[in-house]
């Protein structure tokens, strides 16, 4: 796949990430741990979900440029601006244009919880599959990991980490009164096995394309 097949799918990727960030709120079963921590710290700052994501991924891009840039690019940038943005439209237009703010339904929201899950699974895993950079957030979980197995001499396993940062991270979103839901715990556990079982998927695919 040439570079700006690649820009495309990532670009569109992470905007249906944001939309699917937004509606998963509505559901009042959360997002995943970054976004319920983001959603806290804007309520608490005043900003729009978008402008303090995008803030947070800047302090955390600085950080990780200056110990392993080659965690980085355009992905990263698409990710830092466009999935926040994306899910302040969406909430805007669905509340303001719609005229819905919230989903009563039980019934609703589970089947909406379902469809949405599914689809932003399918969406991270292009968006971390297109080559071009991971998210700040994402990233610095690599250099947590690597640094605690240098640390310990020890072959740490990375899910044991990435489960435990995440796990910190909702924590922290859940005592600043962050969007967290039953969702948000579950993500913890299984976001990262299930992109990283279809991201392989859309590889064999690929492969039997190419």
């Amino acid at each position: 796949m040439n570079y700006i097949a690649r820009l495309i799918m990532m670009l569109l990727s992470v905007c249906i990430m944001g939309v699917c960030v937004s509606l998963l709120v509505m559901t009042s079963f959360g997002p995943d741990p970054c976004s319920a921590l983001n959603y806290g710290m804007a309520e608490l700052t005043g900003l729009s979900f978008g402008t303090y994501q995008a803030c947070f991924n800047i302090v955390l891009f600085v950080f990780v440029f200056l110990c392993d840039r080659s965690l980085l690019g355009l992905g990263s940038f698409g990710n830092m601006i466009l999935v926040g943005y994306a899910a302040d439209f969406t909430t805007w237009f669905v509340g303001q244009i719609l005229g819905i703010t919230e989903v009563v339904s039980l019934t609703a929201r589970i089947v909406m919880l379902l469809v949405v899950l599914l689809i932003f699974v399918v969406a991270a895993a292009i968006y971390m599959n297109s080559g071009l950079g991971t998210a700040p957030y994402d990233a610095l979980v690599f250099l947590i990991h690597r640094h605690l197995c240098k640390k310990t001499k020890k072959e740490i396993p990375f899910k044991v980490v990435r489960i435990s940062y995440d796990a910190l991270i909702t924590v922290i979103a859940f005592l600043i009164g962050g969007e967290v839901g039953v969702m948000t715990v579950l993500m913890i556990v299984l976001l990262g096995p299930t992109i990283e079982l279809v991201g392989k998927q859309m590889a064999k695919l690929q492969h039997k394309e190419a």
